[in-house]
């Protein structure tokens, strides 16, 4: 029997299967447009790439864990195009001063490539143009970098002091659709200031983004909202829609 010549991802690794969906878009284009490999002789803007998707696939922790772990891998470094592992410390300066454009048009440009294949199914029926989620988490740092959450944060355990990242996601196809990332003790009410949505959309949160300035605005823009209400919120009930009486001792 003959050799099936029509498989061609026979032998290639995940991660090279993976790149080849984000070879699909002109990476190169992009390069070139945003001039991020001005000044960079060996850490490439397609090596740092590369090595940016190993770490979060392999679920690394640091950096070194991800030039260690793309040491390891030896020679099959050469199906990702890459000759060897990038030196913690040349990754680390790219990180620190490659400009972040490029990345965020290639995400945008990926995201619209790709858009027939993203789910769109759960939106029969329904009235809302788009439904959207907005969450943020902490990433915890040194306390002496960035200071804690709260008046007065005490114990390691209670003080959040690093960097909290808000993000919009699309509910339907499951992407972000924009990241704003600040202080760890910076409200999360001020990242609904930045967002730019469009009339008869749904938006769901939790209660630390109640800014009732900001619903206002929304209700004059036709923009629907769903959060939970806060303790000491002051509010009159116009009209009853349904009653709901929860026995006791079942949910």
């Amino acid at each position: 029997m003959g050799k099936i010549t029509e498989i061609k991802l026979v032998g290639q690794p995940i991660f090279k299967q993976i790149m080849n969906l984000v070879d699909k878009v002109d990476i190169q284009g992009l390069i070139r447009k945003h001039e991020s490999d001005y000044y960079y002789k060996s850490f490439k803007t397609r090596t740092h790439l590369f090595t940016m998707l190993f770490g979060i696939l392999s679920r690394c922790d640091s950096m070194t864990e991800v030039c260690e772990g793309l040491r390891a891998m030896g020679g099959k470094l050469n199906h990702l195009g890459m000759d060897q592992a990038p030196a913690k410390s040349t990754a680390c300066d790219g990180l620190r001063n490659r400009n972040h454009k490029f990345f965020e048009e290639l995400y945008f440009t990926l995201v619209k490539h790709y858009h027939s294949f993203l789910s769109d199914s759960r939106t029969y029926g329904l009235t809302f143009k788009e439904v959207l989620i907005i969450d943020s988490t902490t990433i915890r740092l040194f306390s002496d970098i960035l200071k804690g959450v709260g008046r007065n944060p005490k114990g390691d355990g209670k003080k959040k002091g690093g960097m909290k990242v808000h993000m919009l996601i699309d509910a339907v196809q499951s992407v972000g659709r924009f990241i704003k990332m600040t202080a760890a003790k910076v409200n999360d009410q001020k990242f609904l200031k930045s967002l730019e949505l469009i009339s008869d959309s749904m938006i769901v949160f939790d209660k630390a983004y109640n800014y009732y300035h900001q619903f206002a605005l929304w209700t004059t823009q036709k923009v629907y909202f769903v959060t939970r209400k806060k303790k000491n919120a002051v509010y009159t009930v116009i009209e009853v829609k349904r009653e709901h009486y929860r026995k006791k001792g079942k949910a």
